[in-house]
């Protein structure tokens, strides 16, 4: 049992940042918040034959899929049922490695979950089949490297959203669409219409997640946060800019964030 990582080597490490095994107990509370993240997410129950996630609201409405699914790039928070995260297995892509990966317009996978074999047919069937065959996580994990390089189509990423992505990821909070798209030698929309395609957002929508998620990891690290100090550290205009801005990524207020942090800054414990 444990928590299990690898980072797979170049070409396929330039798409994926990592691939985990998780072999836990149940934890003692039933729901998770899931914090959003610009990458997709390939998920693979082991435990369960399903997947399961909630309506962030009281009726907490469940949605099942199959047990490998590849949760596209998310800008809102998620309610996961841990009953089900007992073992599993996931792909962290790095922004436009799905693309690259499956070839697939990002666009129409993202803020939703899609069923790995609508993607892939029979051989994601066989894939988690032989998953479930094989004991030893480092095994298993080279098992899913080794499908992962099968089946890579290693679409081209466009050179002007890797430089956009760059520049966005260095200083979201100063970056300008317009520079950017000016220093790649496009035209803002055409930038626009790749990123869209290739990362699954806009730009601008992008560098807002982005931003939040330099608060997360602030206020994740430090026991008491400041939240105006964070505020103009981050761009914000002021701190009711930034508490706006986290509640709509993140479902709650910094807060509340705060109230309920765990060992693991993007997975919040609820009930």
């Amino acid at each position: 049992m444990g928590f299990h990582c690898s980072t797979p080597v170049a070409p396929l490490g330039d798409l994926i940042e990592k691939i985990w095994d998780w072999d836990m107990p149940v934890a003692a509370h039933r729901f998770e918040r899931v914090l959003p993240q610009p990458g997709a997410v390939l998920i693979i129950n082991l435990h369960e034959d399903e997947t399961r996630v909630y309506a962030d609201d009281v009726t907490r409405e469940c949605t099942r899929s199959s047990a490998c699914v590849l949760g596209g790039p998310s800008s809102r928070s998620q309610i996961i049922d841990t009953s089900e995260q007992v073992r599993v297995m996931g792909v962290v892509f790095r922004q436009g490695g799905v693309h690259a990966f499956t070839g697939e317009d990002v666009s129409t996978l993202a803020e939703r979950d899609t069923n790995l074999h609508d993607l892939f047919g029979a051989s994601a069937d066989g894939l988690r089949q032989r998953l479930l065959d094989t004991p030893a996580p480092a095994q298993r994990l080279a098992l899913l490297e080794a499908w992962l390089h099968r089946r890579a189509r290693m679409t081209p990423v466009h050179a002007a959203v890797h430089h956009a992505v760059s520049m966005l990821d260095r200083v979201p909070q100063l970056a300008s669409i317009p520079l950017i798209a000016r220093a790649t030698g496009l035209s803002e929309r055409r930038l626009l219409q790749l990123f869209r395609r290739q990362v699954g957002m806009t730009p601008k929508h992008y560098a807002r997640l982005m931003r939040f998620r330099a608060v997360v990891r602030h206020a994740h690290a430090h026991a008491t946060v400041d939240w105006s100090a964070v505020a103009a550290d981050c761009g914000f205009s002021d701190q009711a800019h930034l508490n706006h801005e986290f509640r709509r990524f993140a479902g709650l207020s910094p807060s509340a964030f705060t109230a309920r942090r765990g060992p693991h800054p993007n997975h919040l414990p609820l009930d």
